[in-house]
């Protein structure tokens, strides 16, 4: 049911808070009108690696529900990484039924939904739009021999960046296509379509095939600075641009949802569905990440270093990634460490789990703990957190973990503690780059896991050398693309206006200079490591491999 207000008193211009459209003038026909009070809500779907979270939020910006729902990852050979694309749809459908159920909202007063997802992954669709196999992801590190190839046929490495702002990586998905093409024929043959992850989630809401800037940045297919596909590229690796969605910007309306998918979710088939974002420019939106001088750090399963750029700006090493932002117009330069938080899980559930003697749900606050008790630089332990390969800044699918300099006297909260560091050195390696490019950094957003525990917290202060904030409401990825969908919706007039409006600094953690002196002096030999062992790493990934 709608309500309706009669306004009988003159109000003050410039009262309202920016989310409702008052009129400009408010003469007496406008006085003897009514003011529809009916709230609207958005919903943010964020297609993860680990599992799927759907948040509603009102066009204010409060969260209303939020639902979680997790999947497998399936790993059949070292280094390869896939998912069923079924799984995430069932899990999108979970989540959103449960988030209106919770939240108690009106289907039809549910206005738009945002989409964010794991990037660069590849859904292969035949022409009836069946899944051939299953969706390599992010992190599937079977693809180098075809990034030399795609690097040879661009003409070189500095020739295909300047085609498509970025090198070829093993986790992008034009390597992927070619993979197919290569080593399942008969599955290339069938492929009518590919798609990112949360785009196949688009295609089941809204039956077309539409992508965005910033996700279809890292495919390697995109024109970065014009923000289209680069047909050039396209044809000189022999593919057909047929096989690629349309491209729009993430706060465009991409559709309204199907009646099958309307009835499914609970919702109207009068439902838009905007762009959206890949989860990383998803992700700096949520964090406000809109303007410049705005750095945020996300430690999740990868680690991320992500700042805003009003103009296209290139590493020339291609170390880092330049990819269209989430903000029309505007582009944004980030690093990727591909097992951050990964690196922690799989030390705490592979490695110590059973050992701290505490309940298995209080095994990260154990670990930690015994790490709080560690002097900063872990007496001198150093970690590689290179458990997949490295994408930023080394690019190398074959970079392998490891633990250098322990003695005697070290402990496993040394060890836990120098695992920590060492993911946080990883990301010192993007923020090294950035900052030699001249971009300016005057504020540190750290989100994800990392930003929650007090200690990982300081430590970042401590080994960026900046003080480090944290949000009131840090919701990642999803909040993000709800806000898009408010934008895309018309409650704010820009993605800059709504993040304004909703999103506040909650904390500071400033730098403890003795812990920074420390760090300043280990992270030249952290960053040494690398080349010291990369041959050696390069034949035990043989090794693996075999």
């Amino acid at each position: 049911m709608q309500h309706w207000l009669l306004i009988r008193i003159i109000l003050p211009l410039g009262s309202h808070d920016g989310h409702r459209r008052l009129p400009q003038e408010l003469s007496h026909d406008h006085l003897s009108s009514p003011i529809k009070q009916t709230m609207s809500y958005y919903l943010g779907i964020d297609i993860g690696t680990s599992g799927t979270k759907t948040l509603l939020i009102d066009e204010t910006g409060a969260v209303i529900a939020e639902a979680n729902a997790e999947y497998p990852l399936h790993q059949p050979k070292p280094g390869w990484t896939e998912q069923d694309p079924e799984d995430w749809w069932n899990a999108t459908v979970k989540t959103v039924r449960s988030v209106m159920k919770s939240g108690k909202v009106k289907p039809a007063d549910v206005k738009a939904i945002g989409l964010s997802g794991q990037m660069h992954g590849s859904v292969f669709l035949d022409k009836n739009d069946k899944v051939i196999r299953n969706a390599l992801l992010w992190n599937d590190q079977r693809t180098a021999a075809q990034c030399d190839e795609i690097t040879s046929a661009a003409g070189g490495r500095k020739a295909l960046i300047k085609m498509v702002a970025n090198p070829a990586l093993t986790g992008f998905q034009a390597p992927k296509v070619l993979w197919l093409r290569e080593n399942e024929k008969r599955n290339f043959d069938k492929l009518a379509k590919v798609l990112l992850p949360k785009d196949d989630i688009r295609r089941r809401l809204i039956g077309d095939y539409v992508t965005e800037v910033s996700d279809a940045s890292g495919t390697l297919f995109l024109d970065v600075v014009k923000r289209k596909w680069s047909t050039k590229l396209i044809s000189k690796l022999g593919l057909d641009a047929g096989l690629l969605p349309r491209v729009v910007e993430s706060d465009e309306v991409t559709g309204t949802l199907t009646a099958e998918a309307a009835k499914l979710l609970g919702l109207t088939t009068d439902c838009k569905v905007v762009g959206g974002a890949g989860d990383c420019a998803a992700g700096a939106v949520g964090n406000g990440v809109v303007k410049s001088g705005v750095l945020s750090t996300s430690i999740g399963t990868s680690g991320v270093m992500f700042v805003h750029s009003d103009q296209p700006q290139y590493d020339a090493d291609g170390r880092l990634h330049t990819f269209c932002h989430a903000v029309n117009g505007k582009w944004h330069m980030m690093g990727v460490n591909l097992t951050s938080g990964g690196s922690l899980q799989w030390w705490v559930d592979s490695v110590i789990r059973g050992l701290t003697g505490v309940a298995d749900a209080k095994r990260y606050e154990a670990a930690t703990a015994e790490a709080a008790k560690v002097a900063a630089g872990s007496d001198g332990v150093l970690f590689l957190p290179y458990l997949n390969g490295e994408r930023t800044p080394h690019a190398d699918p074959n970079a392998r973990g490891s633990f250098v300099g322990m003695n005697l006297t070290h402990t496993r909260g040394h060890m836990t503690r120098a695992v920590m560091e060492g993911i946080t050195f990883a990301l010192r390696d993007s923020l090294e780059i950035i900052t030699s490019m001249g971009v300016p950094v005057k504020q540190v957003r750290a989100s994800g896991g990392g930003s929650k525990n007090p200690m990982w917290r300081q430590m970042q202060s401590d080994v960026f050398g900046k003080k480090v904030t944290t949000l009131v409401v840090e919701q990642g990825p999803a909040f993000g693309v709800a806000l898009l969908a408010a934008v895309g919706d018309g409650a704010y007039k820009s993605i800059e206006q709504a993040c304004s409006a909703t999103i506040k600094v909650a904390d500071e953690t400033a730098v403890d200079k003795a812990a920074a002196k420390k760090y300043d002096q280990l992270f030249p030999i952290y960053r040494d490591l690398y080349g010291n062992l990369k041959e050696s790493m390069a034949q035990l990934a043989k090794y693996q491999a075999s």
